[in-house]
């Protein structure tokens, strides 16, 4: 387990060296980003191997949302991975469709390395900068979607797809050597459906595998936690604080964790410290680094950039009160439109709005006036 001061510190190194310089970090992450753009079709058709700086890589790759992606992913579903990515997929990850049709998500061995050591950073900061490395020996309450819904047939081949956040565990968990419970795989073994009946099955499953357990931690979707929450008192007449000394809830999926979330997962789950993650089925893209109710980026793994009122900036010149809408370049898209708005809250630290939608900052900004209130 990466449970003592050394380890910990050296698997946190690359993030936290990228926030002291991130122009440097952001340079050397866009350069190892354009090596694998060259492997593909797309990227050689913009001339990604004649790029050598930010303003060359954004004159030649135009900002694209998953519409615009589709048909290269389309390709890549039929065994033409090169159209798009520089390695073949091994797993698809579905999107929930919150916020319209779900989205097929094709991941890499290199995309799957990098989220399961990111997921894990939030968790891992968090006892590294608190020494509560007694967190650790206790179990992960698993309440994850599954990580495989259904299966598809890629050049020949069948391949699984699931939702990211079980995805998520199971590599995670697996890299951070965290004891898990329930297991993702028992998860799995109980379907792919997201009805009411299904939840409620998963949900039994984990208060039968863990209620005589230490459940010191909770990782996953915020909309999940909240819903366990109130399955246990509706079926048991419990809550979860009756069970488990929950320390830390490391939350992700929605905008707003620690204004108007962070009361009703205390509510449910007693004292613990609420972390927040933001990431989506594309990647895990920033994480609290402190007591501040904010994340900070992955510099080291992806390139950001925001489109202002004002035009293209980089994430990490934005200044305190600006905002726009965020542009991400991974190894697997590069220069792609997520579709959320994010506000720089003071140098270096961010905040997620929301989706972008009409009036979406003013509705952000009239939240905040009730939270105030």
């Amino acid at each position: 387990m990466v449970a003592n001061t050394g380890k910990l510190k050296s698997f946190l190194i690359p993030w936290h060296e990228s926030l002291e310089d991130p122009r440097a970090a952001q340079e050397s992450t866009l350069s190892k980003l354009l090596e694998g753009y060259q492997e593909t079709r797309y990227g050689q058709g913009r001339g990604a191997d004649q790029i050598s700086t930010i303003e060359g890589f954004q004159d030649s790759f135009p900002i694209i949302t998953y519409e615009g992606l589709k048909p290269h992913i389309d390709m890549v579903m039929d065994g033409d991975f090169e159209a798009l990515l520089p390695e073949p997929p091994v797993e698809w990850a579905l999107t929930r469709g919150t916020t319209g049709a779900s989205k097929f998500i094709p991941l890499t061995e290199t995309d799957l390395a990098q989220r399961a050591i990111l997921g894990s950073r939030a968790i891992l900061n968090y006892v590294y900068r608190t020494s509560r490395y007694d967190i650790l020996e206790g179990y992960d309450l698993n309440l994850n979607f599954p990580s495989i819904a259904g299966s598809t047939e890629v050049d020949g081949k069948e391949f699984f797809y699931g939702y990211s956040s079980g995805i998520y565990a199971r590599h995670s968990g697996k890299m951070a050597q965290l004891k898990v419970i329930p297991s993702q795989e028992e998860l799995d073994a109980l379907g792919g459906g997201v009805t009411e009946r299904d939840w409620e099955r998963r949900f039994e499953l984990a208060y039968e595998r863990a209620r005589d357990r230490d459940a010191t931690m909770l990782i996953g979707v915020t909309q999940t936690m909240l819903h366990f929450g109130s399955y246990l008192k509706r079926r048991w007449g419990i809550y979860p604080k009756d069970l488990w000394d929950i320390d830390i809830i490391v939350a992700t999926s929605i905008a707003g964790i620690q204004t108007r979330f962070k009361p009703a997962l205390r509510a449910l789950y007693g004292n613990a410290a609420v972390v927040e993650i933001y990431g989506a089925t594309e990647g895990m893209y920033a994480q609290q680094l402190d007591e501040r109710p904010y994340v900070v980026p992955n510099y080291d793994t992806y390139f950001f950039e925001v489109e202002t009122r004002k035009g293209i900036k980089p994430l990490h010149e934005l200044g305190r009160g600006e905002y726009g809408s965020l542009l991400i370049s991974s190894c697997l898209f590069p220069r792609y439109k997520i579709g959320d708005i994010i506000r720089c809250e003071d140098k270096g630290y961010f905040r997620v709005i929301g989706r972008e939608r009409p009036f979406a900052f003013l509705r952000h900004m009239f939240g905040r006036f009730l939270d105030w209130g």
